[in-house]
């Protein structure tokens, strides 16, 4: 299935996602209980598939350059918000742009993905960190192995994760830590020597609540 097949990933994960969003959703993870201060700084980040085949092994971590992936980031130690954790492309929302805008803008910024190379499904859930952010995932498609060049100055490294071990819940792992006094559960994942976890697998875990992949 390519880029532009009626019956390609995009119309796939548009009409999935679009029914997902249709119905309610309980239980979906935040952290909005360990939020400080009365108001929080508005960001957006891109949640990027990469076009390619669905295959019958969809969890298959050796086919994972020729099944539908996620570009993740790794943040440089030296970033004040979450050093050298696993992250999407994305940040702070700036005045008169909208969610959608400022994530494909942060993402060519970041991975010099051009921004309309982006086919966009839609805007999911609002997430709301504990350090001070609410964080709308912007999801899209976007073509396979493009020619990403990072920013040394806001990524560490990126790589490509499988759609489907990430949309599954049974492959993370719950976790829980004392945090600002009380007790904070988070999901994790090791992907490739790659510690995916807090807000981004948060977001994952509640992406996989809208989409029905499997």
């Amino acid at each position: 299935m390519r880029q532009g097949d009626k019956g390609g990933l995009f119309e796939r994960l548009k009409a999935l996602f679009k029914e997902g969003h249709a119905r309610d959703v309980s239980g979906l993870i935040s952290d909005a209980k360990f939020a400080t201060g009365e108001t929080q700084t508005p960001a957006a980040v891109l949640i990027a598939v990469t076009d390619r085949p669905v295959l019958k092994q969809r969890s298959d971590r050796t086919e994972k350059n020729s099944q539908p992936g996620i570009i993740l980031t790794q943040r440089p130690n030296s970033m004040r918000d979450h050093p050298g954790q696993v992250a999407f492309p994305g940040g702070k929302i700036d005045a008169g742009e909208d969610a959608v805008t400022a994530a494909l803008r942060e993402a060519e910024e970041e991975l010099d993905l051009p921004r309309d190379a982006v086919r966009v499904i839609g805007t999911s859930d609002l997430y709301t960190t504990g350090t001070g952010f609410e964080v709308t995932p912007v999801l899209g498609v976007i073509p396979p192995d493009l020619d990403l060049t990072p920013n040394p100055a806001e990524v560490e490294a990126w790589f490509e994760a499988p759609l489907s071990l990430l949309l599954d819940r049974s492959n993370w792992t719950q976790r829980e830590a004392l945090w600002r006094g009380e007790t904070r559960r988070y999901l994790e994942m090791d992907y490739s020597g790659y510690r995916i976890w807090g807000v981004t697998a948060a977001i994952i875990a509640n992406l996989s609540r809208r989409i029905d992949w499997t």
